[in-house]
């Protein structure tokens, strides 16, 4: 090989130091601490936190609310039992024979037997 063929072929073959130095910046992209998939997953899991926390409150704020209909009704039902109790009372004061035969008097009735037995009766 002559000399100029050997200049020639490393012009055109050869790195050339002027392309070198062009170097272009790189940018480094930071990664964040999280993936968008993570980010995705956590979300999710936050939205189902939130939606049963709604849900717990609601369902114990309806129990609640049907706890307070319950003592609502057993005091309606306790009072209710007390006037029951008064008129059974009432009931066998009044069926007293004494007073039935005091009654009877009263109005211009006689008693014809001498036993006076109380009557009851008998549902069917």
């Amino acid at each position: 090989m002559s000399a100029n063929q050997a200049r020639s072929w490393e012009q055109t073959y050869a790195p050339q130091p002027q392309q070198q130095e062009k170097q272009k910046a790189v940018k480094v992209k930071k990664q964040s601490w999280i993936t968008k998939g993570e980010k995705v997953l956590y979300s999710l899991f936050g939205f189902c936190i939130i939606i049963a926390s709604v849900y717990m409150v609601s369902f114990a704020s309806s129990t609640e609310q049907l706890n307070k209909e319950v003592q609502s009704l057993e005091n309606t039902v306790d009072h209710q039992q007390v006037i029951n109790e008064g008129l059974t009372y009432e009931k066998a004061k009044l069926s007293e024979p004494e007073r039935i035969i005091r009654i009877a008097h009263k109005h211009g009735l006689t008693i014809q037997a001498s036993e006076v037995k109380q009557a009851t009766a008998y549902n069917n």
